[in-house]
């Protein structure tokens, strides 16, 4: 997909951070919005001043994109407004946490259903439609370098990332084989100054702990604390947004934004294929915390 100028864009999770930048950036390039968020107060403040920026339409929906009729009635809107979809932003994302074993029920349901069950239902509601219209359409799904190098933040953010790397890989192929005119991409941007951190502010009511978890060792906050300032020290959203949008014009499928993490990508396939276990603790930790370098 190469012309936006007029097209329709779907973005998830586009009130904040990287959404709210590819937001900006599709209206530059003239395209008519459709900004769907669960954080309906953040949502319309965006949407107003975005709206006071373009002659273009931008359209907020509240919507809870783990519920797959609410992403389904995201299309019908779009549909309604606009006739069509062509850019399609699985974006939205939580932080979540915990390890492998200590982590709820509702955690997992939680994290699983905005981060990974979000992504699919996106597939299965838009690109059915898009293949209909029978035009120039690309998918977007934003992972992280998370999904690409092993146990380097929590569990459940983990599977979660590297479930939609995995899906976007058989997107790409699937798509090919049916000789569409959708092209798709992965995001796996590094670190990002976004609130994500903060993203507990939209856990469903139903989906919070009845207890109170663990309080945090003081190892737990100085590792929470580094997270915290190696986000704020992060890319702009901004720049992510520059980023993904060339990587759409050369139908690109992975889009990685750091070159900082290569090695530990090169390194996680070498494990791999030679049978080796992966070094963590806190020379990895250490190796997170160094000045990130972006990608050319």
């Amino acid at each position: 997909m190469k012309e936006f100028e007029g097209r329709v864009a779907v973005i998830t999770g586009a009130a904040s951070g990287i959404g709210r930048a590819l937001t900006e950036m599709c209206i530059a390039e003239g395209m008519h919005v459709v900004m769907a968020d669960i954080e309906e107060s953040a949502l319309d403040q965006a949407a107003s001043e975005l709206r006071a920026t373009t002659n273009n339409q931008v359209l907020p929906i509240v919507t809870n994109v783990a519920i797959e009729a609410e992403l389904r009635g995201a299309l019908d809107e779009a549909l309604e407004h606009f006739g069509g979809v062509h850019l399609l932003f699985n974006n939205a994302g939580v932080g979540g946490g915990g390890n492998a074993w200590n982590a709820t029920q509702k955690d997992w349901d939680w994290v699983l259903g905005v981060n990974l069950w979000s992504v699919i239902y996106g597939l299965r509601v838009f690109v059915p439609q898009m293949i209909a219209q029978d035009t120039p359409c690309h998918i977007v799904n934003t992972a992280s370098v998370a999904g690409l190098i092993g146990g380097s933040t929590n569990a459940l953010y983990s599977v979660t990332k590297h479930g939609v790397v995995a899906l976007t890989e058989n997107l790409y192929v699937d798509l090919r084989a049916e000789e569409t005119k959708i092209g798709c991409s992965v995001l796996c941007p590094g670190f990002v100054n976004t609130n994500i951190f903060n993203s507990g502010r939209n856990r469903p009511s139903n989906l919070v702990n009845e207890t109170e978890p663990a309080a945090p060792t003081p190892e737990d906050e100085q590792r929470m604390a580094m997270f915290r300032e190696i986000l704020r020290q992060g890319m702009q959203p901004s720049e992510i947004a520059d980023i993904v949008f060339d990587a759409i014009r050369d139908d690109r499928l992975y889009i990685l934004t750091h070159d900082h993490f290569d090695d530990m990508i090169r390194t996680r396939a070498d494990n791999i294929v030679t049978g080796k276990n992966p070094v963590m603790g806190e020379a990895a930790l250490a190796n997170l915390a160094k000045p990130q370098t972006p990608r050319d």
